[in-house]
């Protein structure tokens, strides 16, 4: 992690607190992390899961991949580096959004553990809950969405992960989801699911 180039940058410490926003909420501040190659349906899942948590009365945030490089990371690229870099930018902003008591959604593809397993240094044990988003290339290419595999094959787009670049598979991940094979109305009752068995939100009122 870099350091501050100034030291005279202070942490200021508000009154308003997490554990506030937190009680005000009535639900846990986790940050979410899909993964998975592109195609496998993370950001559909994860607006999916933002969408029944709201209607849960959830306060809730999701940061998706293609729109967080209109403004945010709009002067990165795909290379190793500028992926690194974006992975950073977005794990620093979703920790921010759990200091204010959301329940932070990431729709990133972030292929490289290491990027990963830094965003999970940044939060304390237990609040960055990995969500494997797991379906093959063959089902990714299939579906094609976007059209992007088509012209990585094709050889238009470089670093394309899957085909140029490679997608290293989340190790111990706190739940993966069978993108390729289950519904997104399963993929979402098992992810809820999954934060009632956390305690990330509430059984009796949620």
């Amino acid at each position: 992690m870099e350091q501050n180039k100034s030291s005279d940058v202070v942490w200021h410490h508000a009154t308003v607190t997490r554990e506030r926003r937190q009680a005000l909420n009535g639900h846990r501040s986790v940050m979410l992390w899909f993964t998975g190659l592109s195609g496998a349906g993370k950001s559909t899942l994860a607006h999916s899961v933002e969408e029944h948590l709201y209607q849960l009365g959830c306060r809730t945030f999701t940061f998706d991949g293609d729109n967080v490089r209109h403004g945010l990371c709009s002067d990165l690229g795909f290379s190793a580096e500028d992926r690194v870099e974006n992975i950073r930018r977005v794990g620093e902003m979703a920790k921010l959004f759990l200091e204010a008591g959301v329940i932070a959604l990431t729709a990133f593809i972030s292929p490289f553990r290491s990027d990963r397993e830094k965003v999970r240094s940044l939060v304390p044990h237990g609040e960055f809950m990995e969500i494997y988003c797991r379906c093959t290339l063959e089902v990714c290419e299939e579906r094609d969405v976007k059209g992007l595999y088509k012209r990585a094959r094709a050889g238009e787009i470089k670093n394309f992960t899957g085909i140029s670049s490679p997608y290293e598979e989340p190790v111990d991940p706190e739940l993966v989801v069978d993108t390729g094979a289950l519904s997104l109305e399963d993929s979402v009752s098992m992810v809820v699911e999954f934060l009632r068995d956390r305690g990330v939100i509430k059984r009796g009122n949620h």
